[in-house]
């Protein structure tokens, strides 16, 4: 039971989707694409400044929120996979995204193999577009997460901190839904998350103004930077997943840890290798006056 320290008692919604007419506005849907929309825009941005054209972080886009949805709901669906498919589970849930479920890691593999699909097409350099990318897709992560607030999913264990969120019983995990339970607050896990993201996404913008990063070194911080804030907001939530306990811990702290020491890696081996910021961001010797030529746009250095 909670004391009176408590000062801070954040509302979950009553509902998260709202009627225009016949179609259903969903607020998990809208965080998403509202996430999906900051995140183009400021890749766009940096896409120009690095020397690329106005309109290719767009086009990139439709193949990176295409691949990037398959690949977060596979990730979901595989590391839960009982749910869906299990004794009592139920396959056709399998496909309702809009209802939850979009596992970061998956959305972010393939949404990158989407990324790099277009670029061949376009002839861009991967390396430089996918720095580009990054600290917008931080900027995404934290509007998106906004959406298990409409759900009222994955929060944290309850909590006697100076806040705490609300969650209707109907949302609670079995083991807090008595009534003896009434008045427990959780750890707002989404919202530890959503602002960690943006801490994140300034520290990421100040080290490549400041460094002046190239070859996939934005990448590598953004994920270290990610993953350590993942990992012990992770040990926080208790919403049932199947591989809660993968020698002792869930196994998105796993999955936290193992990529941030690859990226730590690779950051270490790309700047040994390849020291400064790439110069072009073609792969047909295009340059930014050559490529407003034929695109009829005015090039920006």
């Amino acid at each position: 039971m909670l004391d009176q320290l408590t000062v801070l008692a954040i509302p979950s919604p009553g509902t998260g989707v709202w009627y225009l007419g016949p179609v259903p506005l969903r607020g998990y849907a809208l965080a998403i694409i509202a996430g999906i929309v900051a995140a183009v825009w400021i890749g766009e941005r940096r896409w120009v400044a690095r020397g690329g054209q106005p309109g290719e972080v767009q086009d990139l886009a439709v193949w990176a929120v295409l691949f990037g949805l398959v690949g977060g709901r596979l990730y979901h669906v595989a590391t839960d996979w009982q749910r869906y498919f299990g004794p009592d589970g139920d396959p056709v849930a399998a496909l309702q995204v809009w209802r939850g479920g979009l596992g970061i890691w998956g959305a972010i593999a393939l949404g990158a193999v989407g990324v790099m699909i277009g670029a061949r097409l376009h002839h861009i350099r991967v390396a430089p577009m996918l720095d580009a990318l990054a600290p917008g897709v931080l900027v995404a992560q934290a509007i998106g997460r906004w959406g298990n607030w409409f759900n009222q999913e994955l929060y944290g264990r309850p909590t006697d901190l100076p806040w705490g969120l609300e969650i209707d019983m109907d949302h609670r995990v079995p083991q807090y839904s008595g009534t003896e339970d009434a008045d427990l607050l959780f750890h707002p896990t989404f919202l530890y998350e959503s602002l960690w993201a943006l801490a994140a996404f300034f520290v990421v913008i100040w080290a490549d103004r400041r460094f002046r990063l190239g070859h996939g070194r934005v990448v590598a911080l953004y994920v270290m930077a990610y993953t350590v804030g993942r990992g012990w907001i992770e040990m926080l939530r208790i919403d049932d997943v199947q591989l809660a306990d993968v020698a002792g811990l869930r196994l998105n702290v796993w999955t936290s840890i193992v990529l941030f020491l690859a990226a730590l890696v690779w950051f270490v081996v790309s700047a040994r290798r390849h020291p400064g910021r790439e110069t072009e961001v073609y792969t047909d010797g295009r340059t930014p006056a050559t490529a407003s030529e034929e695109s009829g746009v005015e090039g920006r250095g």
